[in-house]
């Protein structure tokens, strides 16, 4: 998965700019769980798993979701960054957000590596699969939309 968080950040993009920090804050803490709830059930109704399986496959996702979250928690950072200096955009901040959003994919694509034995251990090789192109069809959904909504560097 890309990151569910990114649909997060078209909230924080799509939030009225009067809104004070800690309530937009919760809101999004709010739209993440929500986004994560129904992740859980997409992927439980396109895993086919035997009850076996699910008992040992959940607790590994949960862990590779706490994982991810701290990568994604970089990610609205970054956003928020480019939002906060969008406009009067200088190539200092360009130049740090490039690097931030490189180091957050390298950060995913190492978490996602580390992972894959630990998914293999659990579940046979095609369901391993099919659960990462589950994640990533989800991210390639949230990133569509994620790139709707921001807009180009000036």
């Amino acid at each position: 998965m890309k990151r569910c968080v990114a649909l997060l950040l078209v909230c924080l993009f799509a939030a009225p700019l009067a809104i004070a920090q800690e309530e937009a804050a919760n809101n999004m803490e709010i739209v993440r769980e929500a986004i994560q709830a129904q992740k859980k059930v997409l992927i439980a109704e396109n895993m086919g798993l035997s009850q076996t399986e699910a008992d040992a496959f959940w607790p590994v996702y949960e862990e590779y979701q706490v994982a991810m979250k701290k990568i994604m928690d970089k990610d609205i950072a970054m956003i928020e960054k480019f939002a906060k200096h969008y406009g009067e955009m200088t190539d200092e901040v360009a130049d740090e957000i490039i690097k931030a959003h490189f180091a957050n994919e390298e950060e995913f694509l190492k978490l996602k590596k580390s992972y894959l034995p630990k998914f293999q251990k659990v579940l046979p090789a095609t369901k391993v699969a099919r659960y990462f192109q589950l994640e990533n069809k989800i991210a390639a959904v949230i990133e569509y939309d994620l790139a709707a909504e921001i807009p180009l560097v000036e």
